[in-house]
């Protein structure tokens, strides 16, 4: 039996009679409504309008959209071209371009055979990587997670969440706080769903309660997921998780990042190297359509930030856990 059947967690991404249908994260909590996609196009389109986001889901979407088109006999370039377009950050989305490059053929049925190997992967490799970042939590521990790293972000279980999942299940956790996650609210919309369904203890806070909480009462572990990593460890991923890496050195907690090798860019050196997407005005002078800025106001809305290698206690990723020297234990991992 497929993994993918058996577990019965949130699954935002399912191929249903050769139809992409995507959860849109952008309706939720308050809807759950999902998006037909017929198209490498319409696929393109979900990842950069924000029905679909997390760097595994994206790299699963955009494999899938590859199928869709082989089967329409559309041509291959042109799909992978827009899909390619749609998020220059998420290293997952250009290595999953890749491997269904990789295969040499443009037969559909190939493609969508690769895209749900792809798929059945990913929650096969967040199930491992839960039981590893869980074995570094001690019984009793209180956890920072920001954006959304669950099930709705991956192929099913989650990478940072699903280790925050995982030492659930394994009864190690007192308390969770999860961001709020401006400009989009991830964490107040999508992880606050997340942990709520699954009956896990979680409170959320403002992103500018962050440090002041690490201060007031003992946050053991900062875990949060990963769009890229560098050769050298530094790691991008949703603005605002810098800030909380330099916070939790300041304070004590440790600090966890959880993401697949397919994260990895061994070609990229440093964080300097990593391409940093910046988004539309709008996504901060409005909320949910409402105007809550003057017109005319000008802004600077990069998405990511890159968290230096040297604030980062553990990677965690599905060949194993890194810690210390991450140009080392990278170049290993990745063969």
């Amino acid at each position: 039996m497929s993994l993918l059947v058996q577990n019965q967690g949130i699954q935002p991404i399912v191929w249903d009679a050769g139809v992409l249908r995507l959860l849109d994260q952008r309706e939720l909590p308050l809807r759950e409504v999902w998006v037909a996609c017929h198209s490498a196009a319409d696929v393109a389109a979900a990842i950069h309008g924000m029905a679909v986001r997390g760097a595994p889901a994206i790299g699963i979407a955009a494999a899938y959209g590859l199928a869709l088109d082989a089967a329409a006999q559309r041509d291959y370039d042109d799909a992978e071209r827009v899909l390619a377009q749609s998020r220059p950050t998420a290293v997952n989305l250009r290595w999953a371009l890749q491997r269904m490059r990789g295969l040499g053929t443009t037969d559909a049925a190939a493609l969508l055979q690769e895209a749900q190997r792809i798929h059945h992967e990913d929650l096969a490799q967040n199930l491992r990587m839960g039981e590893l970042g869980a074995a570094l939590i001690e019984p009793g521990s209180q956890v920072l997670t920001h954006c959304n790293t669950g099930a709705l972000a991956t192929g099913g279980h989650g990478t940072a969440l699903g280790v925050i999942r995982s030492a659930w299940q394994q009864h190690k956790l007192a308390q969770v706080y999860n961001t709020e996650t401006r400009p989009w609210l991830q964490g107040a919309r999508l992880t606050a769903w997340e942990l709520l369904r699954d009956g896990i203890p979680t409170k959320l806070i403002a992103d500018g309660a962050a440090a002041h909480l690490m201060r007031s009462r003992k946050i053991d572990w900062v875990i949060v997921g990963a769009d890229r990593i560098a050769a050298n460890g530094d790691t991008a991923n949703k603005i605002g998780t810098y800030a909380l890496a330099i916070a939790a050195r300041h304070h004590g907690a440790r600090f966890m990042v959880v993401a697949p090798s397919g994260t990895f860019d061994p070609g990229c050196a440093d964080g300097q190297a990593i391409p940093i997407e910046e988004r539309s005005a709008r996504e901060l002078t409005e909320v949910q359509g409402k105007v809550i800025a003057p017109p005319g106001m000008q802004t600077w809305n990069p998405v990511f930030d890159v968290t230096p290698a040297g604030l980062i206690d553990a990677i965690v990723c599905e060949r194993g856990v890194l810690q210390g020297d991450y140009a080392a234990g990278i170049q290993r991992l990745m063969g």
